[in-house]
């Protein structure tokens, strides 16, 4: 019995430094922001009266400056998220598949090089790609220019200012992907491969009918985590364009931050903080009910494949 006690109370001691932190900087920071945004919460007044849902409705109210940032913010991280999240989960998994099938030894440089851009902070990103895509001092348009071609307004000009900020967070995120599918790959049976091949299946079978299927939890979650971090983009745009031109990549987390600093709103800020928060959740849920029914929907096939055949052997047996 003590023994069973203290081994409680050690597993308790464990989780206790994460459950302090859990608190402290993360439930506290959620509930105190929930309060702020039932109250009209000027940064340089004392006074800061209880509005209760008066800054959400404002949000939904067509006619309100609110509506418009926030929408506005909303629809470009949306794009954002379209344009990012498909190449970041694709090229991530074509650069580990590229990087598996070359030779052990030279295996671990290009894990590195590929890996080394994340550990990165994005200050110095967004300071790399200005260096390279200024549209009167940056690299590529003194290349173009010696070419003989016009310079590109990469970071001033709609859909160039877009891809620019693509490419850099691809540059900059791809290899914590590639990481990620790399471990999985290496976690698929070989034995699957060499029966595939004794069969005669081709590669893209191989890949379509045992890589894929095989990884597809890791892909799953490559998925929502890229997805999640992709709506919290804020580095890139607010350092490379600053939001222009105009504000048409003017993502919703610059929409936040201008409107708690720069509009001393903290209580409409923190609405919109919470509404995207929301949004971020469902649409974590989503992804994770459609693989669910995904994966149902497979299993009742097979089994019901497998139904069949039995039946059919039954049959014949008499």
């Amino acid at each position: 019995m003590k023994n069973s006690k203290w081994s409680q109370f050690t597993s308790f001691l464990f989780v206790l430094p994460y459950f302090v932190m859990f608190v402290c900087f993360l439930l506290i920071p959620i509930i105190y922001g929930i309060y702020i945004s039932f109250h009209s919460w000027d940064l340089l007044s004392k006074d800061r009266p209880f509005v209760g849902l008066q800054n959400y409705i404002a949000i939904f109210d067509p006619g309100t400056h609110l509506n418009s940032v926030f929408f506005n913010g909303l629809f470009n991280t949306f794009k954002f998220v379209i344009f990012s999240v498909p190449l970041l989960v694709v090229i991530g998994l074509l650069l580990a598949l590229l990087v598996t099938n070359l030779p052990k030894k030279v295996q671990g440089f290009f894990r590195t090089v590929y890996f080394i851009p994340y550990v990165v902070s994005v200050s110095v990103i967004a300071i790399v790609w200005l260096w390279l895509l200024d549209t009167n001092s940056g690299l590529i348009n003194e290349y173009l220019s010696v070419l003989g071609l016009d310079p590109i307004p990469w970071l001033t000009r709609i859909p160039y200012a877009w891809i620019s900020i693509v490419v850099a967070t691809l540059w900059w995120t791809i290899g914590f992907n590639m990481i990620l599918f790399i471990n999985a790959l290496n976690e698929v049976p070989e034995e699957l491969y060499e029966s595939a091949s004794i069969d005669g299946a081709s590669s893209w079978k191989k890949l379509i009918h045992i890589t894929l299927p095989t990884i597809r939890p890791v892909m799953l979650f490559v998925f929502i985590t890229s997805t999640i971090a992709s709506f919290n983009v804020y580095g890139q745009p607010y350092l490379m364009t600053r939001g222009g031109p105009g504000n048409q990549t003017e993502v919703l987390l610059m929409s936040i931050v201008d409107e708690a600093f720069s509009q001393r709103q903290l209580g409409s800020a923190s609405a919109m903080a919470i509404l995207m928060a929301l949004i971020m959740i469902a649409i974590s849920v989503i992804q994770f009910r459609i693989n669910r029914a995904s994966e149902e929907g497979k299993f009742k096939r097979k089994n019901k494949k497998g139904v069949g055949v039995w039946a059919k052997r039954k049959n014949q047996s008499f």
